[in-house]
Order: structure tokens, then C-alpha cells, then sequence
């Protein structure tokens, strides 16, 4: 078992009350959105990002005609999801935050290595190739079934299949699996050679999926967005639908970083104000969890100097008696 060595501003601590207290200040709240907000887009466009001329070219899409082709009416939306996250007040079920979700991801990679003169495509390429080495080298082998759960718009789901597209003879089959038929729309309408085999709409704690279906299963900057209680949940039906010997793959937020650890008191402020499950995920142990529910003793790698991977593998001597 591991000991989560957490963030002062995490917690139940003077200094996280403190900022918790400010967060439910409706007043304060609001202004704190909004100044989190606006950090994002000016230090994506500052970058190169093209995050407003994004936005506007997907509202004039007619993407928003297509989402009837995504949504499963038998989808219920979990209370916790419903919440206000990223400066959303809808959360991931709206449109603006599909528009932006892929400008969004472009400059959390560039928060990564603020002092070396990348461009936004060189970050989100080293930010995907440092999780793709952790796969090269504790991942299964050979992946002929992969699923990406909580897909957004596909940013992801795509990089992971076509690294092993150039990796193996045999391409992947890949699914792409989210909870918001807003990103799904515009993950489908991104894949336009259509590499990825299906976008999903269903809950990642029951995906209506078929037992030991799986090679590899990843969740990729999903789980601190949960509340624990639904990422033990999603864990849960990760071991169902693995193989023998397949593979559970984590990358997100490193609760141990010296950044994440160091942040200052405005950006962990601004950060905490967007994401209601911050105290949940960074005072989870995430690996002891994983053992509990029946995985292997995970792996877990330092992959960035912000987040980690965790990779565990489906015990082969539970696989006869899951149901």
C-alpha cells in the first residue's frame, strides 16, 4: 500500500478549508471562475493556440445537428457529473465546453515545461509520447482490443491508436468511450478518416460492454474529475472487461510532484475552483484501491514533471470467477 503524500491546499487542512471557504463564496465563486477562464485563454493564445478561432469554427459547423446520431437515450447522468467543472456551469453536458475542450488540452500540456521553448504541438506530442513509453514498457505486448474511457473529443483516443497502429502489424480495434454526447459529437466529426472503430455514449462505471473484452483500458486525465466513489466504481468494471493479463492504464495529476506541490496560491485557488473533486483525488490512494478491488500490485511511473501513469494488470488467478 502506498502513502498519498498530499498537497497542503488538498484536504482537510487550514490552508484548504481556507480556499474551500473562498470557493463557496457564490460572490467570490463566480469572480474565481471567470479569472480561471481567462488565464486559460490568453495563455493558450499567447502560445499559438488557436482556442476563440476553434471555438467559432465548430459553432459553425453544424456539428450540433449530428449529436442525435450519439446520445443513448438509456444514458442517466450521475449527480456528480452534473456539477459546474472547467468554468462550466453545465459542466462537460454543453456545447461551449466541447468546442473548447480541444484548445483546452493543448495548453495543459504547455503548463508542463514552461521554461523550455516548445511549441503547442511539441508538448501535447512529448505529454502523449511519455504515457505511450509507460504502455512500451509495463503494458501487454500485443493490443488487439482497446478501450479509451472518458474519451472528451477524441484527442486521446486518437494519439493511442495510432501509436499502435505504427507499433504493430495488426491495427487495434479502439473505442472511444465518454459520458457527455457533446464531446462524442465532436470527437466522431474530429475522426474524419474514421479511424476509431466506435464513439460510445454510456457511463464509465456501467458501459453495457462484454466481459474480458480488453487488452488495454486507459484513463487518460479522467480519474481527478471523479469523486472516489465513482473511480473505484469505474475500476470495478475495468477488471470486468479486461483479459487475462490485460492492462488497466491511469495517467493524470501526480499527487507527489514538486510542481503540483509548490503551486501558488492564486493558480491552486484558480484550480480548485474548477474542479469540485480536487480534495477527493488528491487524498485517494489510488494504487491501494486498485489492489483492493483485485488488480495486481500497479506500477506507477513519474512520466512528466506533473503526472504520473499507473499501470495495473488484471490478475490472471481471479479471471474464472468474475461475474
Amino acid at each position: 500500500m502506498t502513502t498519498t503524500l498530499k498537497p497542503a491546499w488538498a484536504g482537510d487542512d487550514w490552508l484548504s478549508r481556507l480556499v474551500n471557504v473562498l470557493i463557496g463564496t457564490k460572490p467570490l465563486y463566480a469572480l474565481m471562475k471567470r479569472q480561471a477562464r481567462q488565464v486559460l485563454i490568453k495563455t493558450a493564445e499567447k502560445n499559438g493556440i488557436p482556442w476563440r478561432q476553434t471555438r467559432t469554427h465548430w459553432e459553425d459547423s453544424g456539428v450540433c445537428d449530428r449529436i442525435s446520431g450519439v446520445t443513448n437515450p438509456k444514458v442517466t447522468y450521475p449527480d456528480y457529473y452534473k456539477m459546474p467543472f472547467h468554468a462550466y456551469g453545465e459542466g462537460n453536458l454543453c456545447w461551449q465546453a466541447a468546442f473548447e475542450a480541444e484548445p483546452a488540452t493543448y495548453a495543459m500540456a504547455l503548463r508542463i515545461w514552461p521554461q523550455e521553448p516548445l511549441t503547442w504541438q511539441a508538448a501535447q506530442d512529448r505529454l502523449r509520447h511519455s504515457f505511450h513509453q509507460a504502455l512500451v514498457d509495463h503494458g501487454p505486448t500485443q493490443v488487439q482490443d482497446v478501450l479509451d474511457i472518458g474519451c472528451s473529443v477524441g484527442i486521446s483516443t486518437l494519439s493511442l491508436h495510432r501509436f499502435y497502429c505504427q507499433r504493430q502489424l495488426q491495427h487495434p480495434r479502439t473505442i472511444g468511450l465518454d459520458l457527455s454526447p457533446y464531446m462524442l459529437t465532436v470527437a466522431q466529426a474530429r475522426d474524419t478518416a474514421r479511424e476509431i472503430d466506435q464513439w460510445i455514449h454510456a457511463q464509465a462505471e456501467a458501459t453495457g460492454l462484454p466481459d474480458a473484452s480488453f487488452d488495454l483500458i486507459t484513463l487518460q486525465f479522467v480519474t481527478h474529475e471523479l469523486p472516489r466513489t465513482a473511480t473505484r466504481a469505474i475500476f470495478q468494471e475495468c477488471l470486468r472487461l479486461l483479459r487475462p493479463s490485460g492492462t488497466l492504464a491511469i495517467t493524470d495529476n501526480n499527487p507527489r510532484s514538486t510542481v503540483i506541490q509548490n503551486l501558488p496560491p492564486v493558480l491552486f485557488t484558480l484550480m480548485k475552483s474548477t474542479e469540485p473533486w480536487s480534495d477527493d483525488y488528491y487524498t485517494f490512494d489510488i494504487e491501494a484501491a486498485l489492489e483492493e478491488i483485485g488488480f495486481q500490485p500497479p506500477v506507477t511511473l513519474a512520466t512528466d514533471p506533473r503526472h504520473r501513469t499507473i499501470l495495473a494488470r488484471c490478475d490472471d488467478a481471479i479471471f474464472g470467477t468474475r461475474g
